[in-house]
């Protein structure tokens, strides 16, 4: 059994560690695409743009119409347009558009949807508070 911190500052500080360290594991790209979230705070809204994308042999994303690398870098290839665009005032009401229904559904990856999910959930927190959102 793991001991629990003894204050909240403390179990909050370990939280976070544990957090950066899992975020530099290895993570597969999603075959099924990427998507970039958004708050829309004039209309009230989560928005969630879904882009296509090509996975090559080195696990590179490439552009499925132009077979360029996508770049992590902000401005990196320029604007690209979305393949669909999921609008909802929760993550909720989004995840539920992304994985009920007849589909296609825009997601292949468990680690993805999961990913998602908490970025979605962060993003209607910041809504919902009036904050800015910066996807992680």
């Amino acid at each position: 059994m793991i001991k629990s911190p003894d204050s909240p500052a403390a179990l909050t500080a370990a939280i976070e560690a544990l957090d950066e360290r899992l975020s530099q594991r290895f993570i597969a790209l999603d075959p099924s695409g990427y998507f970039l979230i958004k708050v829309d705070s004039e209309a009230g809204e989560l928005v969630l743009e879904h882009f296509g994308n090509t996975i090559d042999e080195k696990g590179l994303a490439r552009d499925s119409d132009t077979g360029e690398v996508l770049s992590c870098k902000k401005g990196g290839n320029g604007p690209r347009a979305a393949s669909a665009v999921y609008r909802g005032r929760s993550a909720k009401q989004i995840g539920i558009q992304l994985t009920e229904g007849d589909g296609p559904h825009p997601l292949s990856c468990l680690d993805h949807a999961l990913y998602l999910g908490r970025e979605l959930q962060k993003a209607e927190q910041c809504l919902r508070e009036g904050r800015v959102y910066v996807q992680d």
